[in-house]
């Protein structure tokens, strides 16, 4: 039998049912894998032991009494250190919250608990958690389980990193511009930003991203990435707009192959070759599991986001320092310069913000009435340098700040559900991604054609020589 680290949600799972293996011993083994691997890529930045060793027992007890409270019963998981856990601090990032707890849980939080999730401490993030990698002044830098010297990406870097490693099978992530997909990319691991308001949110920080920021599970595979989501996933009317992602969800899925569309560039923004070609062998293996697929271009008008998107950040961070004046008094400079900036912005011109992001949604619709899935990459380099914030040239081309990441962020601004797969990695073995973007709704639709994708050419049993 495989060490108990080495195992994914559905075998633990399955283990415990069948009496093979307990909770606590699986929240042993990680707590021993996080030992020898966390100092490493420093991914876990605050850890419960006592908590998670007493809540394993107590889910051992009732696999004994055969009362388990859900699939994810006696199931170790991290949270990102950007939502709020009743028993830890969260930081953000931000010196100025090194000591913030509320005494709640985020939302989705709360119902993993309740199910009897085992959270095993927080992930690291950038500051804000508004960068494509991870450091921050508090905890420092999170590192590629892969390879230590590059990034695992970010926002959901420690996420991301604690899972590729083994200290859980789980991880629950935050994505507002591709802050789940693009680290899955980079780390080989399965990632769901879910359609907007699917996972309702209570409990926050404040947004500095509008409403682009949803809440979704890392996991090794797609299976154990629906049992997380459909624990966190539902209706709450705490959380009206999840009303309406709801009723999406419960669309027939269609009952016959797929229309697929492949794009593989956004008009003259650089990829890395090596990308391009995993991708594309990714997309015929879609093909040959007896899709529709055809090649082209986005029909989709996003020449907006390039100039408003790091407005939004700006404005964000604006209306939180002058609402956290002593948040701000201990942020570093460059988001000093950034709220600096936003406070420039004129009212008008968010509103005009708002206004196409309306429109983006209403486009959105029609994009998909004569296609089912969209498949693009989910980032547009591999992993860097793990101390640099973004990699300044892609395929020989210089890029700015979102060179990386240009394939993400307009899923978020149109409130779609994306899923981040592995690919064939590179010829360094740095993992590579895609990512499936369906309708508003289309959670269940992605996932169901990213387990048969994974049929076809697993990958759990990969893993960093750590």
């Amino acid at each position: 039998m495989k060490e108990p680290w080495r195992l994914s949600a559905t075998e633990l799972q399955r283990g415990y049912r069948e009496g093979s293996l307990t909770p606590l011993e699986a929240a042993r083994a990680c707590l021993a894998r996080l030992e020898v691997v966390n100092p490493k890529i420093n991914a876990v930045v605050a850890r419960r032991d006592g908590p998670f060793m007493e809540e394993a027992e107590a889910a051992t007890e009732r696999f004994a009494r055969g009362t388990p409270l859900s699939p994810l019963d006696g199931i170790p998981l991290s949270v990102k250190d950007s939502l709020y856990t009743r028993d830890l601090p969260t930081t953000w990032g931000c010196p100025a919250l090194r000591d913030h707890a509320t005494g709640q849980d985020e939302f989705a939080v709360a119902r993993a608990r309740a199910a009897g999730a085992l959270v095993i401490g927080k992930t690291n993030v950038p500051e804000f958690a508004l960068e494509g990698y991870t450091g921050n002044p508090i905890f420092g830098v999170t590192r590629n389980p892969w390879n230590p010297a590059l990034t695992p990406g970010g926002s959901s870097g420690g996420a991301v990193a604690s899972v590729a490693a083994g200290i859980t099978p789980l991880a629950i992530g935050q994505d507002g511009g591709g802050s789940i997909r693009r680290p899955a990319s980079h780390t080989g691991l399965v990632g769901l930003k879910p359609t907007l308001s699917a996972v309702p949110r209570e409990h926050v920080l404040p947004s500095l991203l509008l409403d682009f920021e949803v809440i979704g599970p890392l996991a090794r595979t797609v299976a154990d990435a629906r049992l997380l989501f459909e624990v966190m996933r539902g209706p709450a009317a705490v959380d009206r707009s999840s009303l309406a992602a709801a009723h999406a969800a419960a669309r027939q899925r269609p009952g016959r192959a797929l229309r697929i569309l492949y794009v593989e560039r956004f008009g003259a923004a650089p990829l890395d070759p090596q990308i391009a070609t995993s991708v594309r062998q990714a997309v015929q293996r879609l093909a040959a599991l007896g899709h529709e697929v055809r090649e082209g271009p986005l029909p989709l008008d996003l020449d907006f986001y390039a100039q408003a998107w790091p407005q939004i950040g700006q404005a964000g961070l604006a209306q939180l320092f002058d609402r956290h004046p002593d948040w701000a008094r201990y942020a570093s400079p460059k988001y000093l310069a950034m709220a600096d900036q936003g406070r420039g912005i004129p009212a008008a011109r968010l509103w005009q913000i708002l206004e196409e992001v309306k429109r983006l949604r209403r486009d959105s619709v029609a994009l998909f009435e004569a296609t089912d899935v969209i498949v693009l990459p989910a980032a547009a380099a591999l992993p860097w340098q793990a101390e640099e914030a973004f990699p300044t040239r892609i395929d020989g081309q210089e890029v700015g700040p979102r060179g990386h990441a240009v394939y993400t962020g307009w899923v978020n601004a149109a409130g779609l559900p994306g899923l981040a797969l592995p690919c064939e990695p590179s010829s360094e073995g740095l993992p590579i991604g895609l990512q499936l973007i369906g309708p508003y709704g289309a959670d269940d639709l992605l996932l169901d054609l990213g387990e048969a994708y994974e049929a076809t050419w697993p990958w759990a049993e990969r893993w960093p020589s750590l």
